[in-house]
């Protein structure tokens, strides 16, 4: 299974407090920081709920010997 890479680019001040919530759930606290979390259903779900708030990409798999 893959990774996805999510970084917050826009600040949750203003945001409703449910996207704060999720934004943090992520493991994001501070501006333009990145997490690397499995790409499933559960992670999709929550990007897509802050999806003005965070940008994604895919992680590239390192091997590991």
């Amino acid at each position: 299974m893959s990774n996805l890479k999510i970084t917050l680019v826009k600040s949750t001040i203003g945001a409703i407090p449910k996207h704060r919530r999720t934004v943090e759930a992520l493991g994001l606290k501070k501006l333009n920081k990145t997490v690397e979390l499995p790409d499933n259903a559960a992670t999709r779900g929550m990007v897509q709920q802050v999806r003005h708030l965070v940008k994604v990409e895919e992680a590239k798999k390192s091997k590991k010997a």
